[in-house]
């Protein structure tokens, strides 16, 4: 997330989606200038190899930018078969390339099933892991190569759209976690001869599609007022909690920080707090019948005691 010491206090999420060849912090940066907002952020980035849907955060709506990178995702992906790179994609060196085997449509099904449901993943080297408190790809720019460990993700859909003697065109449904460029390298090497991505374009970011996202090339041609409506309201990607409505009284104590006795014992758990129209924050029922606050955002102008 950055920060400007001046401009406005814009918030609310902007889909974009990101061209080829830039780096996830340069598209916001931006995007961040065509607001001129004074607080921003990404929600998980993509390499500058690839393309696709990045919802960005501005002001009070990077406070829910780490729930959105626990979002599932989906992505198309084409592998080039036969090259091993060190970076898993078509940027990096080339390490090893590999003659591709006479491949049946159903030879690629069988190997594609090898990958999907639950599946242990090692991370790629050129990664933002952290080793020793160094990111793995700082790391790997200075020839280091670190053991790591497999971490279990889900691939819940694994998708043949096309495919040629040497490249696949697949649709991936991923959890959280999942690095495209290793699913990409693992494959390859079960079919026997290396692979790498060519090219990859994020599709979705759990509720959010790449339909209803915005290039720099539309924003830009955008006035204030348009700009404005792309943004989508803080709240939106939190819809699956449950909501609660607070009175004045109520709304003034959350804002203050106290928790509330709250005796409807359906609400359980996290919950969205509003007080009329205005969204507070997020809150907590606790065991013992309180209602705590647990985040609040300051959109609008806060309520005041008596």
């Amino acid at each position: 997330m950055s920060k400007r010491k001046s401009g406005r206090n814009i918030h609310g999420i902007l889909l974009l989606d990101k061209r080829l060849g830039v780096s996830s912090n340069r598209a916001l940066q931006e995007v961040r200038r065509l607001f001129n907002a004074n607080k921003a952020g990404h929600t998980g980035s993509l390499d500058p190899l690839a393309t696709g849907l990045l919802p960005l955060c501005f002001g009070e709506a990077t406070k829910v930018s780490a729930l959105m990178l626990d979002d599932h995702k989906r992505y198309q992906v084409l592998v080039q078969l036969g090259v091993t790179t060190d970076t898993g994609d078509a940027e990096g060196q080339v390490l090893e390339t590999r003659p591709v085997p006479a491949l049946s449509r159903n030879d690629v099904l069988a190997c594609l099933k090898k990958f999907t449901g639950e599946i242990d993943q090692v991370p790629p080297m050129y990664s933002a892991l952290k080793h020793n408190g160094k990111k793995l790809y700082e790391l790997a720019r200075e020839g280091k190569n670190i053991e790591r460990k497999a971490r279990r993700i889900s691939i819940f859909e694994l998708k043949l759209l096309d495919f040629s003697r040497d490249q696949l065109w697949l649709e991936v449904f991923c959890s959280k976690g999942t690095y495209i460029r290793s699913l990409a390298e693992d494959i390859g090497h079960d079919l026997g001869c290396g692979g790498t991505v060519k090219e990859l374009r994020r599709l979705e970011a759990g509720q959010f599609s790449i339909i209803d996202a915005k290039t720099i090339e539309q924003l830009t041609a955008m006035d204030e007022r348009s700009l404005m409506q792309c943004l989508i309201s803080v709240d939106q990607p939190l819809q699956a909690m449950p909501a609660v409505q607070l009175s004045d009284e109520q709304a003034v104590c959350i804002q203050y920080g106290q928790a509330l006795d709250w005796q409807e014992a359906s609400v359980q758990g996290m919950v969205r707090m509003y007080h009329e129209s205005v969204f507070l924050g997020l809150g907590e029922r606790l065991l013992d019948g309180k209602l705590a606050p647990r985040k609040l955002f300051n959109i609008s102008n806060q309520l005041k005691g008596p």
